[in-house]
């Protein structure tokens, strides 16, 4: 046993116990660290403030807490109306090229993707050696046809030399007439075979149509190709490339031809000066969307079939410009909290226009005289009584 014996001065045997005397002091270290505690939370936690910008302000009568936020009266002012559209990126002329003639076995290919070709280069050429064949017996033919024909010419000559002496009839005469005639026309009969026969082997090359960039190639050396193998090769006219964007109903009406745009493809960190070219006539049922298509020269960044952002420059508006820490969304859209007359916290939905480095374009739900909550909209809740503070607005 932990004990202690004394005597005191009465000579009387006291007897105290050690255990029971430390209990004690350490229940009453506990009680005072609890009050400490309690302490620092009521009194410390009054001067907290609430992300930054909503302090701590004791109501009337020291009930409760109410906070100081700061708000911003926008007003309205003149903002540039930036739309942003999404697509994908194309040729602006696209030209399948295939095979003109009977087709055959390809014997050479002198271009592949990505080679720049100009009007009537060859980028394939068939097997001819058939037709040049055909091409050889048919120009024979010819020159048989003109022997025949100076025959003719000749015999009709002499002929009518001798009508006047009375050794050849009339009748004999237009008979060496008609011979003359019969010859020469077989002979422009054989020229036009061998023209047409020239032309199908000329149309065994596949040539190009117009100036521009292969995109595609689907042919190869000892391949049969003829009339329905469809496009051998894809052409972009003169490399020219846009973007088919997609745009909102609402949006399209302010768009027109003409408009600078600024197209940045994704994954690329380079954005590319165009213009809108054409701005589709009508609007999908399903989607309530049209397409804007924007030209914009060739670089190496900009694929076809790639995906592309673009921003238009759509003229100017007035609208109110808040901070971006001042709009909030969730599940519901896009939304401020302003504050009204009795100094509660109102949710107000809005629409968003332009977002840029200036701050967000409020297109519908401010007049721009609201008092909206700068930054500590997270930390309220709709109906809650604050101090504002007003700031200046920028």
């Amino acid at each position: 046993m932990n004990r202690e014996t004394k005597f005191a001065n009465a000579d009387t045997l006291v007897v105290v116990d050690r255990s029971a005397r430390r209990r004690t002091i350490i229940i009453a270290a506990i009680v005072v660290a609890v009050l400490a505690i309690a302490a620092f939370m009521y009194f410390g936690g009054k001067d907290d403030p609430v992300a930054g910008s909503v302090a701590g302000a004791k109501g009337p009568g020291g009930r409760g807490q109410i906070p100081t936020v700061s708000v911003i009266v926008p007003g309205r002012g003149s903002v540039s109306r930036v739309l942003t559209a999404s697509g994908a990126l194309a040729a602006l002329r696209d030209q399948p090229v295939g095979i003109a003639g009977e087709g055959g076995l390809v014997r050479a290919v002198t271009v592949d993707a990505g080679s720049w070709v100009r009007q009537g280069q060859v980028l394939a050429s068939i097997d001819r050696s058939v037709q040049s064949q055909t091409a050889a017996q048919l120009a024979a033919q010819v020159q048989a046809a003109r022997a025949d024909a100076s025959l003719a010419q000749n015999e009709f000559e002499r002929s009518r030399a001798l009508v006047g002496r009375g050794f050849v009839s009339k009748a004999d005469l237009d008979r060496k007439r008609g011979a003359r005639d019969a010859a020469q026309a077989r002979v422009h009969v054989a020229q036009a075979q061998l023209g047409a026969t020239r032309a199908q082997i000329g149309r065994l090359d596949i040539r190009a149509p117009t100036n521009g960039l292969i995109l595609a190639r689907s042919i190869e050396v000892g391949q049969i190709v003829g009339p329905g193998a469809g496009a051998l090769f894809r052409l972009a006219k003169g490399g020219l490339m846009e973007l088919r964007a997609q745009m909102s109903q609402q949006d399209l009406a302010f768009v027109r031809g003409g408009m600078a745009a600024s197209v940045t493809p994704i994954g690329s960190d380079r954005s590319f000066s165009g213009s809108v070219r054409l701005v589709s006539p009508v609007i999908d049922p399903t989607s309530r969307q049209g397409e804007v298509r924007i030209s914009v020269p060739y670089d190496t960044s900009i694929r076809p079939g790639g995906f592309a952002e673009a921003k238009i420059q759509a003229g100017g508006t007035t609208a109110p410009l808040l901070p971006q820490s001042a709009v909030l969304s969730d599940e519901k859209g896009n939304y401020v909290y302003i504050v009204n007359r009795k100094k509660e916290v109102e949710r107000r939905p809005i629409k968003i226009g332009n977002v840029d480095d200036q701050g967000v374009t409020i297109a519908e739900g401010l007049s721009g005289q609201e008092a909206v909550v700068l930054s500590a909209g997270p930390f309220l809740n709709p109906g809650q009584k604050i101090t504002p503070k007003r700031q200046v607005a920028r």
